[in-house]
């Protein structure tokens, strides 16, 4: 296997995670086709609740032993990174096993947390069903995390990426074929299709571990003991390293993943409790946030993914290293691959929800009206895990959870009230609840910025610089996609039709905006090999 440089790993990463995307995002439209929006609703109570119990079992472990592996091999202590992948493979045994009995008999208590005894919907007997299928990946796929973890930061992208293509692939395939043999031709219920659906998080998980051991195996990654190493390291001082690393960083991404959560369960209540909405209805709007909408925004935040999988070792090998002139450089660069790419598509999603979501989902009364709004938490997302990600890789791990948990403070308590506040004046009731994620989010960031300002003489500088051209090309963008509206409809049935309309759209827009950054020097400084591939 051979490592790679910072943007070779980004790039990799980054097609990889796009492959892994595009896959989740297609097989929305046969799944949604299957199950329908109720089903969507209750396949996306239980993912979340699974993706908020994984951050506490696993999430941290990756991060941990990524950034560990990378610091020991830097300075050439081949013991001690053989120590660590297997200390971390035992915690991470103990902790998965407790998290999935927790997960398995507390779910009817879950389920009845989010919908409470609302009926002529899914029931908390329905989520608990699925809760209690899906807390089997807590088995697996903490250890697969660990693993991929121990690959980057050895900088060995490729294998990662693959694996994560060939765990969506086993996934996407035990939630189409199973949902469809169990509703089309068994003709169980919607649970059990549902249930059934979920399952595939642990069975790509399985398959995808198995091929990442093989790799290990194969190129003797975790040899027997080696005399090069200076010191001795204790797995004491290992166990020390990966608690310091990996238990702010799960505090970190469970707070994250409870802003979904958080938002799951007030939007439900609330529409539900206070605005009387019908069942139907909020089960709709509730899936947006919980699946369907999150399926199209992962395509923008696969960017982000690609970026910080790369990003960390290379931060924490330059860290490590005294260079912080070059970890600045790298920061910078990573926040103008957002500014390039996912800004304008966010745009574009916004300004084109319509025919998106039709394209995959079929017409909705309430899909497009909800995610033309809901899109701009992948931009506002993803640049807030960008910036946190370099606190994390600096080992500031305090001011990380200050700033990210006081965003969650101020999701959490704006929710209701904007929710409320936006009904009350005739808007969108639902985009009050995603106006008060985004502004969580911003805070967050702006916290996060000033710490790497103040702290450790940060300069964002080199992105100011460049922040007029990126703003030019994104008006001329805005303005290019709205001219077209007016003379090329997007409001039309059939879902075929949106295909050639997006592509209309997208190959104009987008070529013109490519061609403005060619020409104002965008594209060079981002992708430049000879100036950044060190």
């Amino acid at each position: 296997m051979k490592k790679n440089t910072f943007m070779e790993g980004a790039i990799i990463a980054t097609i990889g995670i796009i492959i892994v995307k595009v896959i989740g995002l297609f097989y929305v439209i046969p799944f949604n086709a299957i199950i329908g929006e109720q089903g969507g609703a209750l396949y996306g109570y239980a993912y979340n609740i699974y993706q908020l119990f994984l951050s506490i079992s696993s999430v941290g472990f990756p991060f941990a032993i990524s950034k560990i592996t990378s610091e020991y091999t830097a300075l050439g202590y081949k013991n001690a990174v053989k120590k660590t992948y297997n200390l971390a493979i035992k915690i991470i045994s103990v902790i998965s096993l407790i998290i999935f009995i927790l997960l398995f008999v507390f779910a009817p208590q879950i389920g009845k947390l989010i919908i409470g005894d609302v009926t002529g919907g899914n029931t908390y007997e329905d989520i608990a069903f699925v809760i209690r299928v899906v807390s089997f990946a807590i088995l697996v796929v903490p250890f697969l995390s660990v693993t991929k973890g121990f690959l980057q930061g050895y900088k060995y992208i490729s294998p990662t990426s693959i694996s994560q293509i060939i765990e969506q692939v086993v996934r996407v395939a035990v939630i189409l074929i199973g949902s469809y043999l169990a509703l089309r031709v068994f003709g169980t219920d919607m649970t059990t299709a549902v249930g059934i659906a979920v399952s595939g998080a642990f069975i790509g998980g399985l398959v995808a571990y198995i091929y990442l051991k093989l790799k290990i195996k194969k190129n003797n990654l975790l040899p027997k003991y080696s005399t090069e190493d200076k010191v001795n390291i204790t797995k004491r001082e290992i166990l020390k390293k990966i608690l310091k690393y990996s238990i702010p960083f799960i505090l970190i991404s469970l707070i994250y993943n409870l802003y979904n959560t958080v938002d799951m369960i007030l939007v439900s209540r609330t529409l539900n409790d206070i605005l009387k909405m019908p069942v139907n209805a909020v089960e709709s709007i509730v899936g947006v946030f919980t699946t369907w909408g999150i399926k199209l925004n992962n395509i923008l935040l696969a960017i982000v993914t690609g970026l910080t999988t790369s990003l960390i070792p290379n931060i924490v090998s330059s860290y490590t290293k005294g260079n912080i002139k070059d970890v600045d450089s790298k920061f910078n660069k990573a926040l103008q691959c957002v500014l390039l790419v996912i800004v304008p598509s966010t745009i574009f999603l916004s300004l084109l929800a319509t025919p998106t979501w039709t394209l995959f989902y079929g017409k909705s009364a309430y899909g497009p009206e909800v995610y033309k709004v809901f899109v701009f938490a992948s931009l506002f997302g993803g640049l807030y895990s960008i910036v946190v990600n370099v606190l994390q890789g600096l080992s500031k791990y305090k001011l990380v959870i200050a700033s990210v948990f006081t965003g969650l403070i101020i999701n959490t308590v704006l929710d209701v009230p904007m929710i409320l506040l936006f009904d009350k004046l005739g808007l969108n009731s639902i985009h009050g609840a995603i106006v008060a994620s985004l502004t969580g989010y911003t805070i967050s960031t702006v916290i996060s910025l000033i710490i790497l300002n103040k702290k450790y003489k940060f300069s964002f500088n080199e992105t100011i610089k460049k922040l007029p051209k990126y703003i030019i090309s994104y008006i001329i963008f805005t303005l290019v996609l709205i001219i077209m509206k007016q003379f090329i409809p997007i409001d039309l049935n059939g879902r075929l039709i949106q295909i050639p309309i997006l592509l209309l759209y997208g190959v104009v827009s987008f070529g013109i905006y490519i061609v403005i950054n060619y020409f104002n020097g965008n594209l060079k400084n981002i992708f430049d090999i000879r100036r950044i591939k060190k």
